[in-house]
């Protein structure tokens, strides 16, 4: 214990750690003559391990122990590198490599024994691409990436991009060709890799309709005996030249295509077979087409060929084979399951889960799409057929009814009688579509929802609100979820002028069917006759959004703006109306006098004249026409206006005035004479047209003028005798109706409400006026205002009361009418009924 050494308390066990030893300064290795002689002597040329040299480090010195004398550690004395000179002798390497010495050290290398100061392993060795075959396999892949980039283009719908990489894909695939040639592996060119390029080049030609490209690619795949099964192609040829209406080329490569194609492909040929079938209707040989045909229906019928065989039968009036090939098309395997294993059992859980998740899958929706495409053609079959396989239309109807009653599209047979209906009202027969539409009364829901609905449009439209009304409560109670029935309640409630039940009808029709435009649009007019402006512009304004070129809405917008006083809208709405209807002759004269209104005459002209040119019966425009010909002083082209509305309405003698007139102030006074006398012969009692005769007659020297002074007295005098007794009659009315009112002092007084005006009455869907009754009124005070400014003041014919001669008319055809839509059960474009009639002010399409 006496050589065992504590550590005192002022003693650093740590301490030398941080102490510089000289011996590690790598940068004075240079310098230091006993590293360099380590260095010359260790490398290769070690000595023996001896007892006098040991190849430890704790040769010549004693250990660092706690026993005997203390000495520092050697982590504080810094040991020596390996190989220093000790004794003046060199110290032999020792067995460290392991830790990280090395007998071949480099000059300046620093201590490192877990090799961190290398860096990551360097990569593989990658293969040279200098080599022929590597090259050759770097193009292939990207002709291959090439061709799937034009394809996923061509899917996206960028048709050019499509093209241009297979352009690229062709460029890229020749440098390979000579790739191979140049590299002497000519003998294994890719012959799939070349048909893919070009069939798919031909391809993009065709959809970006470069047909004579398209043409020459598949003329080299073709020719190119190397290619196996390339005669296939000749199809997509021949598809080209049906595009280009070249049918005799298209027929005689479909034929090339079928000798090429064995009867193991039967599907292929079918095909082939029904495309020359096509051609040959296009080119009106029919009975080629039905011999095509007729081989399909006996090998593999299908309902596209069947319809079309029914085409040609028809084309050539063969009643008989128009019947059989009806029968056999109706027979048509459809290849799809009942709609009953779509129904889920009550007891089973997992089978409930398995059918909710395939009822509506791509497998389903396209059955739903196969059976609806069959029935289509076997409707469209049954309505052509019909009229022509009978003497009567109603007993072809009859006998198609009962031939599918007996196949597997019973549910047809219903829509079928209500197209026999139809074509009743086509053929203008309204009893018998009335009696026809009501044997569905006792019919299922559905059918009987149809029928009522339709039944409900006709009486509508014989003014029938009563029956009307009868009919479209029986297709809600048939079906209240029916928005046509709904629309066709709240059109009957309209005519009632219940305006507010008849927007819950039509609101509740677009909550049923948020897309039916009939009654989003009967609700605007509903709204516009309830006074709520803004709503009705609402609607309208959602209407446009899904019809965006429907005439009767932009209308409807022009005519709601203006009734809220803003013209410049209007003028807008109607810019864009002429866009649709240009040659409207109705909106171009609304255009006019809206710039009327604002003051822009010269733009007001252009549109009347325009309106004019469209419809030169309108007498509105005619005498707006007219009278801006007077006010600018051109009399001799307004004469010309006032003619044709002589000839409209020649039962007016303000017309005829006019033109005398206008001759007066154009300085043609003979013409102005005649005129004159020609309007006393047919109106002699006209004290305006005596009063001119005497003035001209007066001015002119002539000796009539104390012919007419004298009827113009008799006249007068006949006028005032009139007016008297008018006088009278009603001064004795008022006494009357004095004594009456006095004597009945003590009877109940009733109250009066004023009455409303009328309205005209409904139609289908109309467009409204345009003319709320304060703008008529004050149109037509501009109007008398102008006709009474048109000639001097100082003369006669002015000083005539506005009684006499006032320029307001009342338009012959009638003010235009504003209409809710009706709406009838929708089956399809030949069935349909829901009204779609705009009226007699109806913009034209």
């Amino acid at each position: 214990m006496e050589h065992l050494h504590l550590a005192a308390e002022e003693d650093d066990l740590y301490s030398g750690y941080n102490d510089y030893n000289p011996t590690f300064d790598s940068e004075e290795l240079d310098n230091d003559a006993g590293f360099q002689q380590a260095v010359r002597t260790s490398h290769g040329r070690r000595p023996p391990m001896t007892a006098k040299f040991p190849g430890t480090a704790i040769g010549g010195r004693a250990l660092g122990t706690s026993f005997g004398s203390r000495m520092p550690m050697a982590s504080s004395m810094g040991r020596p590198m390996t190989g220093a000179v000790q004794d003046g002798a060199a110290r032999p390497m020792t067995a460290v490599r392991a830790a990280g010495y090395s007998s071949a050290m480099t000059r300046g290398s620093t201590f490192d024994p877990l090799g961190q100061s290398k860096g990551p392993a360097p990569p593989l060795e990658g293969k040279s691409e200098d080599t022929p075959d590597e090259k050759v396999k770097i193009l292939e892949k990207k002709v291959n990436d090439l061709i799937e980039e034009s394809c996923l283009a061509h899917g996206l719908g960028d048709l050019q991009l499509s093209l241009d990489r297979a352009k690229e894909a062709g460029r890229k695939e020749r440098a390979l060709v000579r790739q191979r040639e140049q590299s002497g592996n000519a003998d294994h060119i890719n012959l799939d890799l070349t048909y893919s390029v070009l069939f798919n080049l031909a391809t993009q030609y065709a959809n970006n309709d470069m047909y004579a490209e398209a043409l020459n690619t598949y003329q080299v795949i073709v020719k190119n005996k190397m290619f196996s099964n390339a005669g296939r192609l000749k199809v997509n040829m021949a598809n080209i030249h049906f595009k280009q209406k070249n049918y005799p080329k298209a027929i005689k490569l479909y034929r090339m295509a079928l000798d090429q194609i064995s009867n193991s492909h039967k599907e292929m040929r079918i095909k082939i077979m029904q495309n020359i079938g096509v051609v040959f209707i296009r080119m009106g040989q029919y009975s080629d087409a039905i011999t095509s045909f007729e081989h399909i229906m006996s090998e593999c019928p299908n309902i596209k060929t069947g319809f079309n065989l029914i085409l040609c039968y028809y084309a050539i009036g063969d009643r008989e084979r128009m019947k059989k090939a009806f029968q056999k098309l109706i027979c048509v395997p459809l290849g799809i399951d009942e709609e009953d294993k779509y129904i889920p059992p009550n007891d089973d859980t997992h089978a409930n889960l398995v059918i909710e998740a395939i009822k509506n899958d791509k497998l389903h929706q396209m059955e739903r799409e196969r059976k609806a495409l069959a029935e289509k053609f076997i409707m469209t079959s049954a309505k052509l057929i019909a009229p022509a396989i009978e003497v009567t239309f109603a007993a072809g109807f009859d006998w198609c009814v009962d031939m599918v009653k007996s196949s597997q599209y019973v549910e047809l047979a219903n829509d079928l009688e209500i197209n026999k209906a139809i074509t009743y009202l086509r053929q203008r027969d309204f009893n018998q579509a009335v009696e026809t539409l009501k044997t569905f009364e006792k019919k299922d829901s559905r059918v009987k929802s149809a029928a009522a609905t339709n039944l409900s449009f006709l009486y509508f439209l014989e003014k029938d609100y009563d029956q009307a009304d009868r009919y479209a409560d029986l297709a809600m109670t048939a079906d209240r979820y029916n928005p046509a029935a709904l629309i066709n309640k709240g059109n009957t409630v309209f005519v009632k002028k219940d305006y507010e039940k008849a927007a819950e009808f039509y609101k509740e029709a677009l909550r049923n069917d948020s897309s039916c435009t009939e009654a989003l649009y009967n609700l605007g007019l509903t709204y516009k006759r309830l006074g709520r402006l803004e709503e009705s512009l609402d609607c309208f304004l959602k209407l446009h959004a899904i019809l965006r070129n429907s005439a009767q809405v932009m209308w409807q917008l022009a005519n709601l703006f203006e009734m809220l006083e803003d013209p410049h809208q209007a003028i807008e709405w109607l810019m864009q109306l002429i866009t649709v209807t240009p040659t409207d002759p109705q909106v171009l004269a609304k255009l006019g006098e809206l710039y009327d209104s604002e003051g822009d005459k010269s733009q007001a002209f252009q549109y009347y004249q325009e309106s004019f040119r469209y419809f030169p019966s309108n007498i509105d425009v005619i005498e707006w026409l007219g009278a801006y010909y007077i006010d600018t002083q051109f009399c001799e082209k307004a004469i010309q206006y006032f003619e044709r509305a002589t000839l409209i309405q020649p039962t007016q003698v303000k017309w005829q005035l006019m033109v005398a007139s206008c001759y007066r102030r154009s300085g043609n006074y003979q013409k102005a004479l005649e005129t004159y006398k020609d309007i006393h012969r047919k109106f002699p009692e006209n004290v305006e047209c005596l009063r001119f005769l005497v003035r001209l007659c007066t001015d002119m020297g002539m000796k009539e003028v104390q012919d007419y002074a004298t009827k113009l007295k008799k006249v007068e005098k006949m006028k005032e005798i009139r007016e008297q007794r008018v006088k009278s009659a009603r001064e004795g009315s008022a006494r009357g109706t004095r004594r009456e009112g006095s004597a009945s002092s003590e009877v109940d007084i009733k109250a009066v409400s004023h009455p409303e005006p009328k309205h005209s009455p409904l139609l289908a869907q109309g467009r409204d006026s345009g003319h709320s009754s304060h703008g008529t009124s004050a149109k037509g005070e501009r109007l008398s205002a102008k006709m009474r400014a048109l000639p001097g003041s100082n003369e006669p014919y002015e000083a005539s009361s506005q009684r006499d001669i006032d320029a307001s008319y009342v338009d012959p055809l009638g003010a235009p009418m504003e209409r809710p839509k009706t709406a009838a059960k929708k089956r399809n474009e030949e069935d349909e009924f829901a009204d779609e009639e705009l009226g007699d002010d109806l913009l034209p399409e």
